[in-house]
């Protein structure tokens, strides 16, 4: 089901004004007067670089969740290294790509706009737009973020959740963003695009010394893990590449909570949410209705996006290249 077909959920979207910090300083349409192509010119980038490439527009969704959950929403997942390593240099981090979309969209801004657009605001439209570019549903985004002046690799492992998770750590990492049972059900509902390495699931599996499968999580279809061993054996290449949604890969829909009720979650974090009564109520919910489940992405989406903002000179600046601190 397209964007378009959800009319009726769209009063549902105007919830996410209640995250919006009390102060006003991140709202919606915040560079209408000081830079008013800022959004037009973010849609475009993604919508080029998606007919070019369908793998970018889950690339750039991906980006906000890493960048979100590490020292907020504030672009530090840009940052070079000034002396320690940064974000990006985190083992976690090594495949994460669309960088180079944010940076040229940042470049084109500053020739209109010099010093105005943040690169931390730039990632979070671009996401908006690549799940709108993939089928989606357009959502409302506040602007008016810093970008960060601290990125450690070291902060990574502590903040961002991992695919062996159980549902009680998946609930504890999102608690500590402020996000809720629901919000982490719909977000995992990312993972109805994209794509993952073989060692990211290696866990479900128990290999011997020469390669046979021992064996596999007892929670997958016997015919989906047998597929999945065929493309990642025990010892698999670096480069070899599986589907989150073996159905419509490229689409943004429900697909990912119906793939998990069939035992077609590629994660261990994804079958964890279908175990546990917490969430499984709400994955059978999102499975069922698409409308819903778009509906609720708009809040939990907007949700994420204003995870511990800087919105104070003393937290942050507006970079004039993404990968630099000014």
């Amino acid at each position: 089901m397209k964007s378009g077909c959800v009319v009726s959920a769209w009063a549902a979207v105007l919830v996410a004004v209640s995250f919006l910090p009390a102060n006003g300083e991140v709202r919606q349409g915040f560079y209408s007067s000081s830079c008013p192509q800022t959004e037009s010119v973010v849609n475009a980038a993604v919508q080029a670089a998606g007919s070019v490439d369908a793998s970018i527009p889950p690339k750039l969704l991906r980006l906000l969740f890493h960048d979100c959950f590490v020292e907020g929403c504030d672009a530090s997942i840009l940052l070079d290294s000034s002396g320690e390593p940064a974000e990006k240099d985190h083992p976690t981090n090594s495949n994460l790509e669309g960088l180079r979309v944010i940076t040229g969209i940042k470049r084109t801004l500053e020739l209109g706009c010099p010093g105005v657009v943040s690169c931390a605001d730039i990632i979070a439209l671009a996401a908006r737009d690549a799940v709108v570019a993939m089928g989606g549903p357009r959502v409302e985004m506040p602007t008016g973020r810093l970008d960060g002046l601290i990125s450690l690799a070291s902060n990574v492992p502590s903040n961002l959740p991992d695919s062996p998770f159980n549902v009680e750590e998946l609930i504890a990492y999102f608690e500590r963003k402020g996000m809720s049972i629901e919000d982490l059900v719909v977000l995992s509902g990312a993972h109805t695009v994209g794509v993952a390495h073989c060692t990211s699931f290696k866990d479900r599996f128990l290999f011997s010394a020469d390669g046979t499968v021992l064996s596999q999580d007892p929670s997958m279809d016997p015919a989906y893990a047998t597929q999945l061993v065929q493309r990642c054996p025990a010892s698999p290449s670096a480069s070899t590449l599986i589907v989150n949604d073996i159905i419509t890969p490229t689409v943004f829909d429900n697909a990912y909570f119906k793939n998990v009720q069939a035992g077609h979650g590629l994660f261990h974090s994804d079958e964890a949410l279908r175990s546990d009564p917490r969430t499984a109520s709400l994955l059978s919910s999102f499975a069922s209705s698409q409308e819903l489940f778009f509906a609720s992405w708009a809040r939990s989406f907007v949700k994420l996006s204003l995870v511990d903002l800087k919105t104070d000179p003393s937290q942050g600046h507006v970079r004039t290249q993404c990968n630099l601190r000014n």
